[in-house]
């Protein structure tokens, strides 16, 4: 019997307890693959995060580099934050076809990422969101409802104060029969305009009101950068990445803030880091703001503690200074603990030689922005990125990105590692600029190899 039949059939008879029959839906079709959505398996987890199972369906099979055999449906179980519009995989499983498991594994480091408008992903996250019929829907259009007549409420509310005050401000402005001041002539086409304060208020003030709430790119400067998405640049340059959201405003008021200019640093004999890196199988994304490329199955050991490696990424130039010089461009190595204590390696990059690993990314560079490029067959060996010279600077730090987040373990190489004139050209067109400044150093402790 085919592998789907059987299932099918365990299913309606429940001959296995526990097991959920799959509600597969198709979110996407293309030529030589199809993804998928299992709507039964979506639940809420502990956290009120949503849980759920999909997969990808290749046409033609791809080998497997871990197992050398041949898999064609990849499964992955998700959970997604419907309210931050992001996500992170906590298990993938591989199939030789449907229902021949190949092999499966846990995610030890679950990295969030952002859901972008339009995509894949979010054609996904809004499956998943969507409210279940019955009580879900209903309660979830009731509190929509409670905000909305809020909403309205104290928009009235505040349209009735302001006409009053402009009522008030025109009566004041209401010239007496002892005034000899001459008034300026209406043009001669113009209606008289005895009752205009009025008049104007009941329109005009309303839309001022609108404004308020609702602000455009000529509101007042706290309300502007509400809707404003972070950049390097412009409106949501770093300047102003305290400002965009609530959550970021540690970029502003943080006293470990990186990067930094690193100098003055205690030369001490710090221990090794430990790198356990091995070839793996590599995804490449452009998310907006860099190039990343997530990796999986290797760490680094360094004070008892080991760390995962989730990604790598890189920016221009350096965001890192060493005693003021700035380096061509920066490889960001992101690390995790099983506690959720980052470390950051941080390799810099001059100009020089052609670097095999960069071209190794640079040849899977997706052609769109949020388009995963996963190349068959292929792996990646992150030590190659590692210089000979272990020595390094270490500090506490921060993400250089939103939200800026404290107590990072900031590990900086000494030894530099090239990258080619045509490498550093094909990254500048894609990113003339994404390095944050340097940040205030705040007497921060800064410990060097000797």
């Amino acid at each position: 019997m085919h592998p789907t039949h059987r299932r099918l059939l365990l299913c309606l008879l429940t001959l296995v307890p526990g097991m959920a029959c799959a509600a597969w839906q198709v979110i996407s079709a293309e030529p030589g693959k199809r993804v998928e959505l299992d709507r039964a398996s979506i639940k809420k987890d502990e956290t009120g995060k949503s849980v759920a199972r999909g997969r990808i369906i290749l046409e033609k099979a791809i080998i497997d580099p871990k197992t050398s055999m041949s898999y064609r449906i990849v499964e992955a179980v998700n959970r997604y934050d419907c309210g931050s519009r992001s996500y992170s995989t906590l298990k993938r499983s591989y199939f030789k076809d449907e229902g021949e498991l190949l092999r499966e594994e846990d995610v030890k480091v679950q990295v969030e990422m952002p859901v972008r408008t339009g995509m894949l992903d979010d054609k996904l996250l809004r499956e998943v969101c969507r409210p279940k019929p019955g009580g879900d829907a209903t309660l979830a259009a009731s509190r929509t409802a409670d905000k909305v007549n809020e909403a309205a409420g104290e928009l009235r509310k505040a349209n009735e104060a302001l006409v009053q005050k402009e009522v008030k401000r025109a009566n004041l402005q209401t010239p007496s029969p002892e005034k000899t001041e001459p008034e300026a002539k209406p043009a001669a086409h113009a209606k008289p305009a005895v009752h205009a304060p009025i008049a104007v208020t009941a329109g005009a003030v309303t839309a001022r009101v609108a404004r308020s709430h609702f602000p455009t790119g000529n509101a007042a400067a706290g309300d502007t950068h509400a809707h404003i998405h972070w950049s390097y640049e412009g409106e949501g340059g770093p300047e102003n990445w305290g400002k965009l959201k609530p959550e970021y405003a540690t970029c502003a008021s943080g006293k470990r803030q990186s990067p930094i200019d690193i100098r003055d640093g205690f030369r001490v004999d710090l221990e090794a880091i430990q790198f356990n890196y091995r070839p793996s199988p590599f995804r490449v994304v452009d998310n907006g703001h860099t190039i990343q490329v997530e990796v999986s199955g290797s760490h680094i050991s360094l004070l008892g503690k080991t760390y995962e490696l989730a990604q790598f990424h890189f920016h221009r130039p350096s965001e890192e200074r060493v005693n003021g010089k700035t380096f061509d461009m920066v490889a960001h190595l992101v690390h995790k603990s099983e506690d959720g204590k980052l470390a950051v390696v941080a390799v810099l990059l001059e100009k020089g030689m052609e670097h095999p690993l960069i071209q190794s990314v640079w040849n899977n560079l997706p052609l769109e922005k949020n388009d995963y490029v996963t190349p068959p067959g292929l792996t990646i060996d992150v030590a190659q990125l590692l210089p000979e010279d272990r020595s390094y600077y270490t500090y506490m730090g921060s993400l250089t990105t939103p939200p800026c987040s404290e107590g990072v373990l900031w590990l900086v190489l000494k030894q530099t590692q090239p990258i080619s004139p045509e490498q550093l050209a094909i990254f500048a067109r894609l990113y003339r600029h994404n390095a944050r400044p340097v940040q205030a150093n705040f007497a921060r402790m800064i410990k060097e190899s000797r």
